[in-house]
């Protein structure tokens, strides 16, 4: 099964390499059928990862492995769940691999001063943000299977009160 998905991972970065993009691999597609992997930001550096966060990535942000930053990280722009407006604003940090089942298998540690969202509807799921985060936006999801070792701050009140933290937080919790 590891084999499986070693050889899936090593033939989808093969050929999004051959895509020639830097360290942001795209598919935009003119397919009427678009699956989750096709629609994705995958970043393998740092600079891969501020264009895969930016108003010009896509619904989902995919690091390929861990990564330190040096400058903080702002999570921005209004992303839809599907193609429609009317599925509803949704963005997701998905910081791990899975297999064939959905089962995490690999999970990535982002190290940056703050992590910053801006994005409304935000999950953060399956690996660790290695600093704080700083939340400036409604309906911030901290999915159970990650974790973040600093302090999470949300810019006001209502923003802690549309927030789930069903992961760790190894820091404080507070608003600003």
């Amino acid at each position: 099964m590891k084999l499986k998905v070693f050889l899936g991972m090593l033939i989808a970065v093969m050929v999004l390499a051959a895509c020639g993009a830097e360290g942001v691999e795209e598919d935009a597609g003119d397919d009427e059928e678009t699956d989750a992997v096709a629609a994705a930001s995958f970043a393998d550096d740092p600079e891969g990862l501020h264009a895969a966060a930016g108003e010009d990535g896509t619904w989902i942000i995919i690091p390929e492995n861990d990564m330190t930053l040096d400058e903080d990280l702002v999570v921005t722009g209004t992303f839809y769940d599907g193609d429609d407006e009317d599925e509803g604003v949704y963005r997701k940090f998905a910081a791990y691999t899975q297999d064939d089942d959905r089962n995490i298998v690999d999970q990535w540690t982002i190290t940056v001063p703050t992590l910053v969202v801006e994005s409304e509807n935000l999950n953060f799921q399956g690996g660790t943000v290695d600093g704080d985060v700083y939340v400036d936006a409604d309906d911030f999801l901290l999915h159970e299977t990650a974790t973040v070792t600093g302090d999470v701050v949300f810019a006001n009140e209502d923003f802690e009160a549309s927030a789930d933290l069903d992961g760790t937080v190894e820091g404080d919790v507070s608003v600003e």
